[in-house]
C-alpha cells in the first residue's frame, strides 16, 4: 500500500471508530427517549460505519494487480464503491430521515428524557469533531494552498472527498438535533422534533449529491489533480532530451496515475540512443512522481 492510501486508511478507521461509539450512544438514547431527531441521527451513524467499511473494501480491492481483463489495474474500483457510499448516503441516510420525520410530524408523543439526548448528542460533536480534525489532517496534505471548497472540486480522492462529506454533514445534523429537541423541551410541542429529523434528512441528501457529483467525473474518466498536471509539464520541459512538448494526457485510476506523452526530442545519434533517451525521461518521471504506474512516451516531429 502507498504511503498516501495508508494515510487515507488512517482517516477511515478513524471515522469508523468514532461513528461505531456514536451509533450506539444515539440508538440507547433514541429507545430511552423517543425522539425523531436522535433516531435519524442514529441510523445515520450506523449508515457512516456501513459507509467506511465499502470505503475500505474499495481501497483493498484498488491495490489488486492488473489482469488480461483489466490491463490497467482495478484502481477504479474506489470510486465505485465511494459511489454507492453516496447512495447510501442519500437513501438510508437522507430519505429515511426525512420519512421518520414526516411521520413522527403527525404525532404527538414528546421527548422523553430530554437531558439524556442532549448530552448524547454533546458526546457525538465531540467525537465527530475529532473525526473531522483527523480528516482535514489529511486533506491539509494534498490541498497545496487551495480552499477546502477548490480541493472539494479537484480532489481525485474519493474517499476523502466522502469521509470530509459524512463528517460535515454528521456534525450540521448533530447541530439541528440539538436545536430540535431543544426547541421542543421549551415550546413543549413535539413537531419541532419531527422537523429536526427532515432537516437532517434534507442535509444528508444535498451533501450525498454534491458527493455523487464529484464521483461520477471520476468513475467516467478524469485527469491527474491539476497540480499534478502543472508540475509533469514543468518537469518534462526540463528535461535535455526533449526539445518540445506537445502533448501530456493524463487519467486517474484510483490512487495512481497513467501518463501518455507525446512530444519531439533533440536528435539522438542513432535508434538504440532514442530508445535510450526515452527509458531515461520515464525513469525520471517515475522518481520525481511515485503515482504514476503506467508511462506512455510518443517521440514525434510535429503536433
Amino acid at each position: 500500500m502507498s504511503h498516501a492510501s495508508g494515510n487515507v486508511l488512517k482517516s477511515i478507521l478513524f471515522a469508523l471508530g468514532a461513528n461505531l461509539a456514536i451509533a450506539a450512544a444515539k440508538t440507547a438514547g433514541a429507545v430511552a427517549t423517543g425522539s425523531s431527531s436522535l433516531l435519524a441521527e442514529a441510523i445515520h451513524s450506523f449508515a457512516d460505519c456501513g459507509n467506511q467499511a465499502l470505503l475500505i473494501l474499495g481501497l483493498r480491492e484498488a491495490r489488486r494487480e492488473p489482469t488480461a481483463d483489466h490491463p490497467l489495474g482495478h484502481g477504479r474500483a474506489v470510486f465505485f464503491w465511494s459511489f454507492i457510499v453516496a447512495l447510501m448516503l442519500f437513501s438510508l441516510g437522507g430519505v429515511f430521515s426525512i420519512y421518520e420525520g414526516w411521520h413522527k410530524l403527525h404525532g404527538s408523543e414528546p421527548v422523553r428524557h430530554a437531558l439524556v439526548a442532549i448530552a448524547i448528542l454533546g458526546f457525538g460533536v465531540v467525537a465527530e469533531g475529532i473525526s473531522l480534525w483527523g480528516c482535514l489532517r489529511e486533506i491539509a496534505k494534498e490541498r497545496a494552498g487551495r480552499s477546502l471548497w477548490r480541493w472539494f472540486r479537484e480532489s481525485r480522492s474519493s474517499e476523502l472527498l466522502v469521509v470530509l462529506g459524512e463528517d460535515l454533514a454528521a456534525l450540521g445534523g448533530l447541530v439541528f438535533a440539538l436545536l430540535a429537541i431543544t426547541l421542543s423541551v421549551i415550546t413543549g410541542d413535539p413537531r419541532w422534533d419531527a422537523a429536526g429529523s427532515i432537516v437532517i434528512g434534507g442535509l444528508l441528501v444535498v451533501v450525498a449529491m454534491f458527493i455523487a457529483i464529484e464521483i461520477k467525473a471520476l468513475l467516467v474518466g478524469r485527469s491527474a489533480d491539476p497540480e499534478v498536471v502543472r508540475a509533469l509539464h514543468t518537469h518534462l520541459q526540463a528535461q535535455p532530451e526533449i526539445a518540445q512538448v506537445y502533448n501530456v494526457l493524463t487519467q486517474q485510476l484510483g490512487g495512481e496515475v497513467m501518463l501518455s506523452v507525446k512530444a519531439r526530442l533533440h536528435p539522438q545519434g542513432n535508434e538504440t540512443s532514442l530508445i535510450e533517451a526515452i527509458n531515461r525521461i520515464e525513469r525520471g518521471l517515475r522518481e520525481r512522481f511515485p503515482a504514476l504506474r503506467w508511462v506512455f512516451f510518443e517521440p514525434d516531429l510535429r503536433d
